[in-house]
């Protein structure tokens, strides 16, 4: 990256004295000082290069760019200043951080009060073996996570217990997943772009425990095969209050986009353990609001393809949960498990909206459902789920309202043109669903897989 320098235009310099030429000469060295330095990385040290990753990141000035080069790196990599880390050939350069806490640590916290790090590019790394989180972000703006392929990390997961031995105190409820593959927390404005995650607990994760995550993408990932937790999750903790001055801070996970990733096979090892995407804002005081889910491709998930859940209403004096306002858009969700303890569903389902506290403003529109026994479940004491221009399943539950709360279910494709219940048609389930008018052919052309 480099810096951009301010310079006078071109005049004329007729008359004008030998200092003032003396002057622009000065000020072109000025600028040519003040472009970012390239540094290398390589395991010999040779030509120059560090050995180490860590090194170079600790040589390294704000803006510059590290070109690491193939081999395999044992350590830790901790950045707390603005760079790119740049592999010279995709999935060559391995971070192995087998007994280190993260592979690479973008650590915004390093600077009291939270001061926070930007403009961080990680790009073409494979990262595999740590004790918790293959790539964590904290308190992080206009971070890029790009081309890398982030696997078999939590390493120090307990299943059995579950617990995770050693954890960070700011991480306070990651003890049954140790902070998933990719983990952003109090992160903004970055983006988690074509990376490949598997084999971790779980796959990428935006929480909130060091302050809100807001407006970040998560696009064009590949996460698979995660055993213990979700694919994709956007889950509201509350802040971390033995770490963090709360007093300083905002929490929530809001305003997030999660655009045309593939989440297939997680959350399979445990019954019930993850779905493709969850949202969670589990209990008082906790935000999930205003996400976007779009254009993804969720199939055989250990829970629904999307998965909303809240299990505590708040009673004053306590803050109010919100999980409002969250949009399900044009997704492809096939053969998914379905929900189980208190948010349970009658069978595999596609989407269920579970919440104990009044929930309003959720979309569910244009998404394509296959092989679930039931497509869209909505479970609340109060409020009302829209779903409109989705097709449905035939021989499925197409809508099934477990709760009090009610559905408008106008405009959905049906499985056939006469509406639900029709021979060969989805079906609606439970009270205070409205689903006429029908459409009386598919939205989405009826074949997207």
């Amino acid at each position: 990256m480099f810096q951009c320098v301010r310079v006078m235009r071109c005049r004329e310099v007729r008359g004008h004295s030998v200092r003032y030429l003396i002057g622009l000469g000065l000020l072109s060295l000025c600028a040519a000082s003040s472009l970012a330095a390239t540094l290398c990385v390589n395991p010999a040290g040779k030509n120059g290069c560090s050995s180490s990753i860590s090194a170079a990141v600790a040589a390294a000035s704000a803006g510059d760019t590290i070109q690491v080069a193939e081999g395999t790196y044992k350590e830790q990599v901790v950045i707390t200043k603005s760079l790119s880390l740049v592999a010279l050939e995709k999935g060559e350069s391995i971070i192995d951080a087998k007994g280190w806490p993260n592979g690479i640590f973008i650590n915004g916290m390093a600077a009291a009060p939270n001061a926070g790090v930007s403009g961080v590019l990680v790009s073409g790394f494979k990262i595999r073996n740590a004790n918790f989180e293959g790539i964590l972000i904290a308190n992080a703006s206009d971070v890029t996570i790009v081309n890398n392929h982030v696997l078999d990390n939590n390493r120090a997961l307990d299943i059995a217990t579950p617990a995770c031995p050693g954890i960070p105190a700011f991480e306070t409820n990651e003890g049954e997943d140790c902070g998933e593959g990719i983990h952003l927390m109090g992160a903004d404005h970055s983006s988690i772009v074509r990376n490949n995650v598997e084999g971790n607990s779980g796959g990428i994760l935006i929480s909130d425990e060091t302050g809100t995550s807001r407006n970040n993408l998560i696009s064009g990932n590949f996460v698979h095969e995660n055993p213990y937790d979700c694919g994709i999750t956007m889950a509201s903790h509350g802040p971390a209050t033995s770490v963090i001055p709360t007093a300083k801070l905002s929490f929530g996970v809001i305003l997030n986009t999660i655009a045309h990733n593939n989440s297939s096979h997680n959350g399979f090892q445990v019954p019930g353990a993850g779905a493709g995407v969850g949202i969670f804002a589990p209990f008082p005081g906790t935000t999930a609001w205003g996400n976007v889910v779009v254009d993804n491709d969720l199939h055989n998930n250990g829970l629904p393809g999307v998965t909303m859940h809240n299990h505590a209403a708040a009673a004053a004096p306590a803050p109010p949960v919100n999980l409002n306002d969250n949009v399900i858009v044009g997704n492809r969700i096939s053969g998914n498990a379905a929900d189980t303890a208190d948010a349970a569903t009658p069978g595999p389902t596609g989407i269920n909206v579970y919440s104990v506290a009044p929930i309003t403003g959720t979309v569910i529109s244009q998404n394509v459902f296959e092989d679930e026994a039931v497509d869209v479940a909505f479970k609340a004491s109060s409020g009302q789920v829209n779903a409109h221009l989705n097709d449905f399943n035939s021989w499925a539950i197409g809508v099934d309202n477990l709760g009090t709360g009610t559905v408008d279910a106008t405009q959905n494709w049906w499985h056939c043109p006469g509406g639900p219940g029709s021979k060969k048609c989805a079906t609606v389930a439970g009270p205070g669903v409205v689903f006429t008018p029908w459409l009386t052919s598919p939205f989405n052309n009826g074949d997207p897989f």
